[in-house]
């Protein structure tokens, strides 16, 4: 299967979100998720535990159903509380963030009809130790989910980061039979895109947020 030919510095700065730009009528051979997900095992995780899971659903029926949680979930967020916050996509124009929620709007009605939905999910204890944060659990997890999105953009395949089907985790782990001790972290719709490639997104300057030595 034939790659985009990208330097990491490209890799890295032009890995996107797509949303209106998935093609969900080309499907997405299950042997390619799967030498992205080989990638995705490469990745760092906290004692070598490696205690992560894959949910690769392609199903069309199952994914149709996920894609309805994602919507009782996205339409009622991105109506509200996105629109409100005034402090999202700062240092954004107005018009991107415009496309922005626009793209989100679409891949929300959308999501059931992407050919492929990857759910990366986590090994839990059911109870947390005293003192014990989640940092440590979802930086267990969340970098090979990201390897996983950037292997797929080195050939041709689009993604893009969402947790707003987690509303409702409870029924989705009841749909897809997971254990009680598996928590997901993410649902990334995986499908090759349309149109030309990506660029680097805008980005609050570096000395908005670089603090050395103190605040």
């Amino acid at each position: 299967m034939p790659g985009v030919r990208l330097t990491p510095d490209e890799l890295l700065t032009t890995t996107r979100s797509v949303r209106k730009r998935l093609d969900l009528t080309r499907p997405v051979p299950l042997e390619l998720v799967k030498e992205c997900l080989e990638i995705a095992l490469q990745a760092p995780n906290g004692g070598m535990r490696q205690g992560w899971h894959w949910i690769v659903v392609t199903d069309p029926q199952v994914r149709a159903q996920i894609g309805d949680f994602y919507r009782r979930s996205a339409e009622p967020y991105l109506a509200s509380a996105a629109a409100a916050d005034p402090s999202r996509g700062a240092g954004v124009g107005a018009g991107v963030m415009a496309r922005v929620s626009s793209s989100s709007g679409y891949l929300a009605q959308h999501m059931g009809q992407v050919p492929v939905l990857v759910i990366p999910c986590i090994t839990v204890r059911p109870a947390w130790p005293a003192g014990e944060t989640q940092a440590g659990l979802w930086g267990s997890l969340l970098p090979a989910a990201w390897s996983y999105m950037l292997a797929c953009r080195a050939r041709g395949l689009g993604t893009a980061w969402t947790t707003l089907h987690l509303r409702y985790e409870t029924e989705i782990a009841g749909l897809l039979g997971l254990p009680g001790d598996i928590r997901q972290g993410a649902l990334i719709p995986t499908a090759y895109y349309t149109g030309g490639t990506f660029r680097p997104a805008a980005r609050r300057p570096l000395a908005d947020v670089l603090h050395v030595d103190h605040w």
